[in-house]
């Protein structure tokens, strides 16, 4: 199941650090872009749908470390 979340940030800057550091990311493959204006990124990837989603995990705690939010 493909599953698409997305964050908002205080800056285009603090968006395009994030993006930049999931492209070199190695937690899972994931698919990154900004949107809704630069301040904004999508993030989708594949999840089996069964058990607990640790990639979700992981972005929202990366997404902290850049004080962002999921939208």
């Amino acid at each position: 199941m493909q599953t698409e979340i997305s964050y908002r940030f205080k800056s285009a800057q603090v968006a395009n650090r994030f993006l930049n550091e999931l492209k070199h990311w190695s937690v899972a493959d994931v698919k990154a872009k900004l949107f809704n204006g630069s301040d904004s990124v999508k993030v989708t990837y594949l999840f089996d749908g069964k058990g607990f989603d640790y990639t979700c995990s992981e972005l929202d705690t990366l997404a902290d470390k850049y004080e962002g939010e999921e939208v």
